[in-house]
């Protein structure tokens, strides 16, 4: 049963960095707040559920891209030409901004799309879901402006 709160925080991690809807953060507080489970590993669990999501849509961008004009294809048309966008103009560091909201899954399947390299992708990808989980726990648990 002690698994249970971690494969949950993996799941729930996993599909928010898909285009499926699902908010990691809620459930990574509620955690924390709990006191109950170890903190780094949340930690490590959360940014592992949210790369691999990340790099699923690497493959759907890399090996499907000439299915998007279907409707079943995760990104609209628009959001996918604003996106290549965003990646041509600031390059593969764009992905530093994987972990934000609207914009950072159409830049993972983007990058499938413009075939950048998987190490070099999740790298990128592995840092900035880190440091995005690395923050909101210290903002839960008040490690912020101690002095």
């Amino acid at each position: 049963m002690l698994a249970i709160p971690y494969s949950a925080m993996f799941v729930t991690a996993f599909l928010a960095a898909t285009i499926l809807p699902a908010q990691s953060e809620i459930l990574l507080v509620t955690l924390l707040l709990s006191g109950k489970h170890d903190i780094l590993m949340l930690l490590a669990v959360a940014t592992a559920g949210n790369t691999l999501g990340s790099m699923v849509n690497w493959v759907l961008g890399r090996f499907f891209s000439e299915y998007r004009d279907r409707r079943w294809f995760p990104l609209k048309p628009t959001l996918f030409d604003r996106a290549v966008g965003w990646y041509q103009r600031y390059g593969i560091w764009s992905l530093l901004l994987s972990w934000a909201p609207f914009v950072g899954d159409p830049l993972t399947i983007v990058a499938g799309v413009l075939k950048t390299n998987l190490w070099r992708f999740t790298a990128i990808v592995l840092l900035a879901k880190a440091g995005r989980y690395l923050f909101v726990t210290a903002a839960t648990l008040g490690w912020m402006g101690r002095g």
